[in-house]
């Protein structure tokens, strides 16, 4: 990957462009993100995630400034095709990054199956079938899945916290199914019980049932909400005295939630998580891209430190624009070049070494880590522990790992072997 260049003068490259086909000299992207719903300040600051990576080009790819088309979802799997479809068919554009979601992953990956002649490279969306059940040639995904950023986590609370029982509650889709997935298994094998798993639509307001059903005899509740309902959930759950112990999904304590408004957030210092980052991790690649998130937006048009969703769809625009920079953005031959590159990529993201398997799916760090406060007052992941490369049957001898079925809303069961 190229060095990473600490400026914001990329000019034009950082603007959206809609409509006009690029010429010599310019390349188009098309790009999607969650601009409306729940996850709204998740795709804003993936988009700062994906301007960031052009800074660190320069702006430009073999060549030619880089512009994006981005294209608004809502976290829902037909926005996703439907932006998906204005992008290739309307726009005629050749590679898009997206989406943010899970499920929107799903339905991206095949909507690819119909459009061979473009690339598709994942933008943050971590559902575990995207990749691993029929996937698509022309679909590449540069960030882990949800139970590969679970990986560790149960064993972690399990062994070092001593929460021997657990209730879940996670947002009812195939994210956070794939979420629970990961913990689940990991957290049962070390020999942790989950009593009950409660599911809430996505997009809930009012938790008030849910909270009052929350089991008072369990020694941690685990979160697999983010976005708007995190926060809704964390300032109900405040108003109704609920002081459990508390374990995050991953983007239960991401960012977007840890720079949200109100005071309700502070429940979660103290809370242990796992992701494919840590606020606090002093790895020099890490540092400089923090710096090189902070220098490329004002203070107030960005967050202290880059989210999750700025990191991955990073790295996933990092990875598209460093092949199109090797093949000169050359797309001939049914992008038979870039796609080789792409496959082969061997990613030095600010988080590790990112690679794919043999189904184009990444490879990648997990962090454990734990909320604090800083010296700053801002609330932060702090850095405990890193996993340098999880794979998607995370260890489990691979005729096993398929016998586990989907992840859904009771699979896995809690177990101590599979």
């Amino acid at each position: 990957m190229k060095k990473l260049i600490l400026t914001t003068a990329v000019g034009a490259a950082l603007a959206t462009v809609h409509g006009a086909h690029a010429d010599e000299h310019t390349f188009k992207i098309g790009t999607m993100a969650t601009l409306e719903g729940t996850y709204t300040v998740l795709g804003e600051d993936g988009v700062r995630g994906m301007k960031t990576a052009l800074a660190a080009f320069g702006g430009k790819v073999a060549g030619k400034d880089v512009e994006l088309v981005i294209q608004s979802t809502d976290a829902s799997p037909d926005s996703a095709v439907r932006a998906a479809r204005k992008l290739v068919e309307q726009d005629g554009l050749d590679v898009i990054v997206g989406p943010l979601s899970g499920s929107e992953g799903i339905a991206i990956r095949d909507y690819a199956k119909t459009q061979p002649g473009t690339t598709f490279i994942n933008g943050s969306s971590g559902a575990q079938e995207t990749t691993y059940v029929n996937p698509s040639e022309n679909f590449f995904r540069f960030n882990a899945d949800g139970a590969q950023w679970s990986w560790g986590l149960g064993s972690y609370v399990y062994n070092e916290k001593g929460y021997e029982t657990v209730a879940t509650i996670g947002e009812d889709y195939s994210f956070i199914y794939t979420q629970v997935f990961g913990f689940a298994l990991d957290y049962c094998q070390a020999g942790g019980e989950i009593t009950e798993r409660f599911w809430v639509p996505l997009g809930t307001k009012d938790f008030g049932s849910i909270i009052a059903s929350l089991p008072d005899d369990v020694d941690a509740i685990y979160l697999g909400l983010g976005g708007g309902d995190a926060v809704n959930f964390l300032n109900q759950y405040q108003q109704a005295g609920g002081d459990a112990n508390l374990i995050g999904g991953t983007i239960m304590v991401d960012g977007t939630v840890l720079n949200s408004k109100g005071d309700a957030k502070r429940a979660l210092i103290g809370t242990p998580s796992s992701g494919p980052q840590a606020d606090t991790w002093d790895d020099p690649a890490w540092t400089e891209f923090v710096k090189l998130y902070q220098d490329t937006f004002p203070p107030d048009e960005r967050f202290p430190a880059p989210s999750l969703l700025a990191t991955l769809y990073y790295n996933n625009m990092s990875a598209t624009l460093t092949c199109l920079d090797e093949v000169g953005a050359d797309l001939s031959d049914g992008h038979a070049a870039f796609r080789s590159c792409l496959a082969n990529l061997e990613l030095d993201s600010p988080v590790g070494k990112i690679t794919l398997d043999e189904n184009r799916q990444a490879i990648g760090a997990t962090f454990i880590s734990e909320v604090i406060e800083d010296d700053n007052g801002n609330l932060v992941n702090q850095f405990i522990s890193m996993d340098p490369g999880v794979p998607q049957n995370l260890r489990i001898e691979p005729d096993k790992f398929a016998a586990l079925g989907a992840p859904s809303r009771d699979n896995p069961p809690c177990q101590t072997s599979y």
